[in-house]
Parts: C-alpha cells; structure tokens; sequence
C-alpha cells in the first residue's frame, strides 16, 4: 500500500468529474465520488498536500477557460460551463480531503484510547502486585513523615478520560459551524475574485473591439478621401 495519494488518482478524479459534465452538463447534483480510505496519518497529509496543489491547478485553468470564453460569441454560455467543469472538479478533491481530515482525527482519538489503556494496563497491574505483596511499612518513620494519600483507582481514571473525551467532542461540534462558516466565506471570496477578474477582461475586450472599429472607421474615411483626391486629379487632367 502506498504511503502517500499519487498524483495520478487525483488527475483521475478531475478527468472523471470533467466526463460526467461532458455526458450530461445539465445534471445540478453530483454524487460524492468514492474515495479509497487512507491507512496512515502520513498518507493522509500528502492527499491533502495534493489536493491543496490540485484544487489551485483547478482554479488557474478556470481563469484560462475565462479568457478562451471571452473571445468567443456565446460568452455568458462558455463562462457558465467553464463554472461548471470547476464546481465538478473541487467538488471531486473535497471529498478527497473530508476523507483525510476525517482519518486523522480517528487516528489521534485511537492514540489517546490506546495510550489510556496502556496506562490502564499498567495501573492494573501495580494494584494487583501490592494487593499479593503490599509493602512493609516503615513503622519507624510514621510518625514523623506526611500521610500519604491514595492515587486515584482505575474506575476514577477511566471517568475522568470519559468525561474529557465528551467535553471534545462537544467543543469540536460548537465549533464545527464556525468552521463551516469559514469555508463558505473562502469559497465566496474566491468566486467573487473569479467574478471580478471576469468583468475586467470583458470590459478590455469591449474596449479593444471599440478601439477596432475606429481604427477600421478611420482608415474606411481616409481610402475614401484619396479615392476623392484621385478622382478630383483626372477630371482636372482630362
């Protein structure tokens, strides 16, 4: 198994997003692609290391579509499918990344659990030694050293990890609006940015095509005047 998402099953997603928009373009929901699991937390942080380059690459090739539309009659038509073909891909690569986030905060859960069980293990053990052999006291030194306290049991340890364990998962469910929230408002910046770039590009072509035809109407009245010129020349000469 590998220990990283190859780059190729990421061009793959894109490449089958891209068909299923080719197919049928007017379909408004696409199913979440299946996504193979990850097995290690290194693997997981290279898909999204991928994803992060992948879903840029996306964004940078809808800006090149932009400027192919632009010069073509059906602009709003070509930006539209352009969108399209965008929503399809990052659409793909967020699966791929709810996928790993998904597997490494049950790998860091797994690792608490089995740290605690160890400790578990190892507390059990400890008890279950003095209770054969408890230690001899030191009469001696009774009186005059401090009264030692007994640590908390196995039962107390287990409740406290519990209740620590509830008190994250309610603080990660608290959070998960703002989180959410979050990633809306990037998304919106983006396709206001993506918007914004649109319309400058198609106000520089609307004033390169003006810039044209003025050019084209300048140099139709200055053929026309030498036709004048010329043709004023041999009536004089005649």
């Amino acid at each position: 198994m590998p220990k990283y998402f190859p780059r190729v099953a990421l061009a793959m997603l894109l490449t089958m997003a891209g068909a299923t928009h080719a197919q049928d373009s007017s379909r408004p929901v696409l199913h979440a692609p299946d996504v193979p699991p990850s097995h290690t937390v290194e693997q997981a942080d290279a898909r999204l290391a991928e994803v992060a380059a992948a879903r840029a690459k996306v964004n940078q090739e809808f800006a090149a579509d932009e400027q192919v539309c632009n010069n073509k009659f059906f602009v709003t038509y070509c930006i539209d499918q352009a969108k399209e073909k965008r929503r399809l891909a990052l659409s793909g690569l967020r699966a791929v990344e709810v996928e790993a986030n998904r597997f490494k905060r049950q790998a860091a859960v797994d690792k608490r659990d089995a740290e605690l069980a160890e400790r578990l293990k190892k507390d059990a053990e400890e008890d279950a030694r003095r209770t054969v052999a408890p230690p001899k006291p030191h009469v001696e030194h009774a009186a005059a050293g401090p009264t030692l306290k007994p640590g908390p049991s196995v039962e107390q340890r287990q409740a406290e990890h519990d209740a620590k364990e509830r008190r994250r998962e309610a603080k990660e469910a608290a959070e998960a609006p703002k989180r959410a929230a979050n990633v809306a408002e990037y998304e919106k910046k983006q396709g206001e940015s993506v918007e914004r770039r649109t319309r400058v590009a198609q106000r520089m072509a609307e004033r390169a095509e003006k810039n044209r035809k003025k050019a084209e109407a300048a140099a139709a009245k200055a053929e026309a005047a030498a036709a004048a010129a010329k043709a004023a020349a041999a009536k004089e000469n005649k």
